[in-house]
């Protein structure tokens, strides 16, 4: 009974793997590259401006547009590794390709934040003379040319760590490119030359919280933890509430990639149970209700329910 259950999983299993691929990655490399080509562009101006004007916030927010550069880049080729198919070694595939270029763009956000923080606290004590009205010039359009860029990607961030990583960055930066017009305001109406390096420091702040919430998440998806939009114990629960279902264990939920999440588990069913059927309730149960993109599902007699392949021996 046993195999002729494992011979339907797997006929079943084929079809119910198309659910829910996430935004297109195509689109998704479409969008990083124009983002890509805003930010490569303005970087020159911001470099230009900042040594024109003397301003530590318009280097500072130079440099956190040199890291959305090199995030973007580095998520445009990791969303193509991601799109590669899969083999009899990579047999998922190389999803976990974006995963881990936003595993690098977190840890460069801590790095750019730290010698931003280095930086300023030299010129806390003596503050240089910067020129204002260039400043925030120079910063208002790198907010546009940001607020661009967030309109450009906002379509998949929250789907795909990838993206937000890359999301996350542009963000930040625009957010540091309102501090440093802030500084540039202070400097030109008021002659306040602390309020460049305090912008620094506060375009630093922004550019922590953004990594951390990016590398908590990334750590998440390596460390195989379900999902936090999916609730692990309502999905047991739907399990079981299929007809036919009597039992579920070893119930595995975990996301492969930026946007697949994966489910494994062990139906018990009555030794009369008819498995075909039975796993297209659940995969469409799954699909529909979870947005599961792929399961392995076992299907067992009672008497079978707490076998492993360690404790059967023999053949």
């Amino acid at each position: 009974m046993v195999a002729g259950v494992h011979a339907g999983r797997r006929d079943v299993s084929r079809a119910g793997h198309a659910h829910h691929e996430g935004p297109p990655r195509r689109t998704t490399r479409r969008a990083l590259a124009i983002a890509l080509a805003l930010a490569g562009g303005y970087l020159v101006v911001e470099l230009v401006g900042a040594w024109w004007t003397g301003s530590l916030a318009l280097l500072a927010d130079a440099g956190h547009m040199l890291s959305d550069v090199a995030a973007l880049a580095l998520a445009l080729f990791a969303s193509w590794v991601a799109s590669r198919p899969a083999g009899p070694r990579w047999t998922y595939g190389r999803l976990r390709a974006e995963v881990l270029a936003a595993l690098v763009q977190g840890t460069a956000l801590f790095l750019v934040a730290a010698l931003i923080v280095r930086e300023a606290a030299h010129r806390l004590g003596d503050p240089p003379p910067v020129a204002g009205a260039g400043l925030f010039a120079i910063a208002t359009g790198g907010l546009l040319v940001n607020a661009t860029a967030l309109v450009v990607l906002r379509r998949g961030e929250r789907d795909n760590l990838n993206l937000r990583a890359a999301w996350l960055h542009v963000l930040s930066d625009a957010l540091g490119s309102l501090a440093a017009m802030g500084a540039g305001l202070a400097v030109w109406l008021f002659d306040w030359r602390l309020a460049d390096p305090i912008a620094s420091v506060a375009i630093s702040a922004l550019v922590v919280a953004s990594a951390w919430t990016l590398l908590r998440d990334v750590v998440n998806v390596l460390m195989e933890a379900a999902p936090r939009h999916l609730d692990v114990d309502g999905i047991r629960a739907a399990l079981r509430a299929v007809d036919g279902v009597s039992e579920v264990h070893d119930l595995h939920v975990w996301s492969v990639g930026s946007t697949e999440v994966s489910l494994s588990c062990h139906l018990v069913v009555p030794e009369d149970g008819r498995s075909t059927p039975l796993l297209q309730r659940v995969y469409a149960m799954l699909g529909r209700e979870f947005g599961i993109t792929h399961a392995t599902i076992q299907v067992e007699p009672p008497d079978f329910a707490h076998e492993t392949p360690h404790s059967i021996r023999g053949g």
